[in-house]
């Protein structure tokens, strides 16, 4: 098992809210990015399974706020998979400050899908690229 996907991403003022921490409709953003770049770590770009008529909507998801990311903080965005079977791919994440402390705790469920949105199952070269990261999601305190 390979250690989560890091990705970082450094507090911008526009990510903030007048009382200096990160709004929270934009950790969502944050989630997604981190996933885009997983993915391009991975070797094959969300653009480029698009054009393989391969896309992996956003079912669902859930995000438990621990703590205050504010302007100028450099955040360590933790991605990894922990389902990959048929069409069903889920993400947890993490993000901490670079000092280790929590600021928030996220799964994403996604479907594979095609570019006419009905399910498909997961290409077999995207499960066996997964395997490697591939781990249960962290109990919830």
């Amino acid at each position: 098992m390979t250690a989560p996907f890091r990705h970082t991403h450094r507090v911008s003022y526009a990510d903030c809210t007048v009382g200096n921490h990160i709004y929270y409709g934009r950790y969502l953003e944050l989630l997604e990015i981190a996933r885009g770049e997983f993915f391009r770590h991975l070797g094959t770009t969300l653009l480029q399974w698009q054009e393989r008529e391969v896309i992996f909507p956003v079912i669902e998801c859930r995000l438990r706020y621990k703590g205050m990311a504010r302007y100028d903080d450099v955040l360590s965005i933790e991605v990894w998979p922990t389902v990959a079977e048929r069409a069903r791919l889920n993400f947890a994440h993490r993000i901490t400050t670079h000092d280790g402390k929590l600021i928030l705790e996220a799964e994403t469920n996604h479907v594979c899908a095609g570019l006419n949105e009905k399910p498909k199952r997961l290409p077999e070269e995207l499960i066996k690229s997964l395997e490697p990261f591939l781990r249960p999601p962290e109990p919830a305190d």
